[in-house]
């Protein structure tokens, strides 16, 4: 998707074009400025071939095959950024925004402008390791970039490489400060350096992170253990023994099931802390989603989380929420939990995806006391973080906080009413802002459902076991809702007359 901001660059001179990269020298030399309005952005989908991926895509995928595992690629973005890719994968694409990655559209001028700056060129050049050898500007980067859009309470930042580093590395502090958050001394004994050598106690000792089931968290070691999703991710691959909880599952309506959920919810917190005054091995850290997403993007009261947080500061385990996929205003705050308006805030918050930069927010009491035990190579990127500072300046300057909420209003204002004529297919509508999911009744007619979409020219994607998801763009829009509906009620229509017919 373009904005009215890009259209203005697109249609300035060949000379601007030209600054802004070399995918826009393509653009220059093959189109004039009459043709760049055009390719901006399409008024709805544009289907070019009968099944997906096409053969463009088959012959892109059977080319990286020869160097890389693509098999489940569902086809070719068009990247280096072709005219087809222009006119098409934008809009069919704007559902589904690379797995909830891209906060602003593809193409967007705040960011053209950011990686055509002078400031881009000499981070991308002379990348440096952020905690030995800092630019000497990079205390006003964090202060006024990362810092800036903090969530409450969290006055450090630690910065990685993406969503998962991100949760690996909260494992880590909050391991570190398991002492610290129970009152007992941080000094290093003589003997704990030298067991943690052979990886055995008390140097090496046996701590656990508590997670939810449905929850997902990454794919590095230490966040597969966590990870509760599907088991072709954690299959075949050698795990911690933590332990893990119930996530709510609620039934819809809400207001319909008031009794139910509350109690539902209770088992859930009784199960929680249970697990914290029992387990074997300590809880050090316990790791939740706002919406667990890749497990089906479940949900639960805010007095669900608040009581949660209560559990977890009583019994002095710290509470890392994960808003890799929730966070940066796709639920119409900038950080989900938010919502749940918490006396004290959360140990950790962690981030990656929409901000296009990645890491963690942390009080300040989970600073380790001694130097390097939190510390890699990069400890972040600084273009990246230039890239968050044009995301986060075009999400203030634009409202789309606020727009997202009332945009996800209007997409839910027309699913519920939708879910009422096709309930044999559409069930359970939920969410918060535009991270929307609904219910099929079987993983058939999800699947079934999800193919059909695209081959309307939507990409729309699937979760937990019978879900549908969706997670678009923060510019996602009432205008691009009205596209969508009659494609949804084609697919829904099609379905009904092949199914019951």
């Amino acid at each position: 998707m373009f904005t009215s901001g890009t259209r203005q660059l697109l249609a300035k001179s060949n000379k601007l074009c030209l600054k802004s990269g070399s995918y826009l020298k393509t653009f220059s030399a093959k189109f004039t400025t009459c043709d760049l309005y055009a390719l901006v952005e399409p008024t709805e989908p544009k289907v070019v071939t009968e099944n997906s991926p096409g053969p463009n895509s088959l012959k892109i995928q059977a080319e990286i095959s020869n160097f890389q595992d693509i098999r489940p690629m569902i086809f070719s973005t068009g990247i280096p950024f072709s005219s087809s890719f222009i006119s098409s994968l934008p809009f069919c694409e704007n559902s589904f925004s690379q797995i909830s990655s891209i906060p602003l559209g593809y193409n967007h001028h705040a960011i053209l402008d950011v990686c055509s700056s002078p400031e881009m060129v000499l981070s991308l050049a002379n990348r440096p390791s952020l905690t030995l050898l800092p630019p000497t500007n990079w205390a006003d980067k964090l202060q006024n970039i990362h810092m800036k859009v903090a969530p409450k309470g969290l006055t450090n930042v630690f910065n990685t490489v993406d969503g998962s580093s991100a949760n690996d590395l909260a494992f880590k502090a909050a391991f570190i400060a398991y002492k610290e958050m129970r009152g007992l001394p941080d000094e290093l004994s003589e003997q704990e350096l030298s067991t943690s050598m052979d990886n055995a106690s008390p140097g090496s000792p046996d701590l656990s992170i508590l997670s939810f089931r449905n929850g997902f968290h990454g794919r590095t070691m230490s966040t597969l253990s966590a990870t509760r999703t599907k088991p072709i991710h954690k299959v075949g691959i050698p795990a911690f023994k933590w332990p893990a909880v119930d996530f709510p599952q609620l039934r819809y309506p809400l207001e319909k099931f008031e009794k139910e959920n509350a109690a539902e919810e209770k088992r859930c917190l009784d199960q929680v802390e249970h697990i914290i005054k029992t387990s074997k091995t300590p809880i050090a850290g316990l790791i939740v989603e706002p919406i667990p997403s890749e497990g089906g993007d479940l949900h639960a009261s805010n007095q669900f989380f608040q009581k949660l947080r209560k559990i977890t500061k009583d019994n002095g385990v710290v509470m890392i929420v994960d808003e890799v996929q929730t966070g940066v205003g796709a639920t119409g705050k900038f950080w989900a939990h938010e919502y749940w308006e918490l006396d004290t805030p959360p140990e950790i918050v962690t981030f990656s995806k929409k901000m296009q930069a990645a890491g963690f927010y942390h009080q300040a009491q989970l600073r380790p006391k001694i130097p390097m035990r939190q510390f890699n190579t990069w400890m972040g990127d600084p273009s990246r973080t230039l890239i968050a500072g044009a995301i986060i300046s075009e999400i203030e300057s634009q409202s789309l906080v606020e727009k997202t909420k009332a945009t996800g209003d209007y997409l839910m204002s027309h699913l519920k009413p939708i879910s009422i004529r096709y309930n044999k297919l559409v069930q359970n509508v939920r969410g918060k802002g535009t991270l929307v999911a609904f219910d099929c009744p079987t993983p058939e007619y999800r699947d079934m459902f999800v193919s059909l979409m695209r081959s309307e020219g939507v990409l729309i994607y699937a979760c937990g076991n019978r879900s549908v998801r969706f997670r678009p763009a923060l510019i996602f829009s009432k205008s691009h809702v009205n596209v969508f509906l009659p494609r949804f009620e084609s697919v829904l229509n099609k379905m009904y007359k092949q199914l019951w017919s």
